[in-house]
């Protein structure tokens, strides 16, 4: 599967955190994350990442532009609600992406851990068929 990681400043050490915790599950799969977020992942795991620029320089439509060819399976979007972005549109393009294209999304943390745990059990297998 490929799974997309973003995370907005507040929520970069959480992400790391995430990934830390979940990195057996990871480490199946292929990761895509915008710049920061994959070196600061990497960095704390070992694990590749295939990363793309910084989110706010065009690394967000790069990861838009995946899901629209169906080639990610998956995003965790740790989202900072609170403070406003100046890219704010394409964040939210992201978010719409993945809802036209039917892309499993988590945009917190809880959300995020259930995905996770789904795809260790097999739960997002449809995905393979769906990209057929």
């Amino acid at each position: 599967m490929n799974i997309g990681l973003i995370a907005h400043d507040a929520k970069k050490k959480l992400m790391q955190n995430f990934t830390i915790a979940y990195r057996g599950v990871l480490s199946k799969n292929e990761l895509y994350a915008t710049g920061t977020t994959g070196r600061l992942i990497e960095e704390v795991t070992n694990l590749n990442v295939h990363k793309y620029l910084a989110g706010h320089l065009g690394g967000e439509q790069q990861l838009g532009a995946q899901i629209e060819h169906n080639q990610i399976d998956l995003v965790i979007f740790l989202r900072d609600p609170l403070t406003p972005k100046s890219h704010e549109p394409d964040v939210n393009n992201v978010v719409q992406l993945c809802d036209t294209h039917n892309i499993p999304l988590a945009t917190n943390l809880a959300t995020a851990e259930l995905l996770i745990k789904a795809l260790d059990r097999g739960d997002l297998e449809w995905r393979e068929i769906f990209k057929g």
